[in-house]
């Protein structure tokens, strides 16, 4: 009876100082960052939404519920983003220096350690060389899913997607992870994702309707995707209402919002008085424009001058240089 006692107490002080087999968590400390917010979403399901992550005195700490192995991604006030890797049962540890997050380390895992390891590797390395190390990344990790996430940020959310490689490597991922959804999902968006603006037809929120024609027609036109949880993607628009004011008609915009509720949509819209055509039908990725598009994020974008499509995924800092160049 004695040891039954003390067993149970064992497993009660465990349970209660570590991270049950249906949670992960997340401890971190960033020197030269006080107090501050950080963004955590999942691209491949593992959350649901977006949720928030405090600073104080330069530590914090998440956890949240998980049944299966997901990648996270956490966004800093800079819109810089970093993967986690995140395994049910268990914890990792976040350090370095908020100044030079490229630096950072992220220890407890395998996967994040492997990240941690290609991150020092790439520091100084020019973005052909990064490719390369990417791409070889890949074929050695068959197994990890840092290779999805390398896959992903390096040859198709890029100004100018590598669909060809893209689709080589992830065929090999699958093959070596047959039950990841995540890789199936993206291996299809390779292969769907048009290298030209595609023929479609919207009705935006005023009953107005769009066509493919019509943003051919414009000097320059952007679609680009939105939703109200987003705060980047509230940003983006933020910069575009600017963007459209300073070149006026030279400049086509069609945004289209990824939010369930499409009377959230409307009353945003509304209320910051947008000045171009915004679509949402409530079937946020599963709309058959979406689709269309080839537009997979939040937020995403695709750019385009006389109908040719000039690149995909653009930053704020490639956005407004590829802008300049209209003035």
């Amino acid at each position: 009876m004695r040891r039954l006692i003390q067993f149970i107490l064992l497993t009660l002080i465990l349970v209660s100082c570590g991270t049950n087999g249906r949670h992960f968590k997340i401890d971190g400390r960033l020197i030269n960052l006080n107090q501050g917010e950080f963004y955590v979403y999942s691209p491949d399901g593992g959350l649901n939404g977006m949720d928030t992550i405090k600073v104080v005195g330069g530590r914090f700490s998440y956890e949240t519920p998980l049944e299966r192995e997901a990648t996270l991604m956490i966004v800093f006030p800079n819109f810089s983003e970093q993967p986690v890797f995140a395994v049910p049962g268990k914890t990792v540890d976040i350090s370095g220096d908020a100044s030079h997050l490229k630096e950072m380390e992220i220890t407890g895992t395998k996967d994040n350690e492997l990240m941690t390891k290609f991150r020092r590797q790439i520091v100084n390395n020019s973005p052909p060389e990064i490719k390369k190390h990417a791409e070889l990344f890949v074929a050695d990790h068959t197994d990890s899913p840092v290779g999805a996430y390398l896959v992903s940020k390096y040859f198709l959310l890029t100004p100018q997607p590598d669909h060809a490689t893209a689709i080589r490597l992830l065929t090999t991922l699958r093959q070596a992870q047959p039950n990841n959804g995540y890789v199936a999902r993206l291996l299809q968006k390779a292969r769907s994702m048009p290298t030209k603006l595609p023929k479609f037809t919207a009705v935006d929120l005023k009953g107005k309707r769009i066509t493919s024609p019509t943003l051919a027609k414009a000097p320059i036109a952007i679609i680009n995707t939105w939703a109200t949880w987003s705060y980047e993607s509230m940003d983006a628009v933020r910069r575009l209402k600017q963007y459209h004011e300073d070149l006026g008609n030279k400049l086509a915009i069609i945004s289209i919002c990824l939010d369930a509720d499409s009377k959230l949509c409307k009353d945003n819209v509304e209320r910051e008085e947008w000045g171009w055509s915004v679509v949402c039908d409530g079937k946020m990725f599963d709309s058959n424009l979406i689709k269309q598009l080839g537009l997979f994020n939040v937020p995403d974008n695709i750019v385009m001058k006389r109908g040719r499509i000039v690149g995909r995924g653009m930053n704020p800092e490639q956005l407004r240089s590829e802008l300049e160049k209209m003035k």
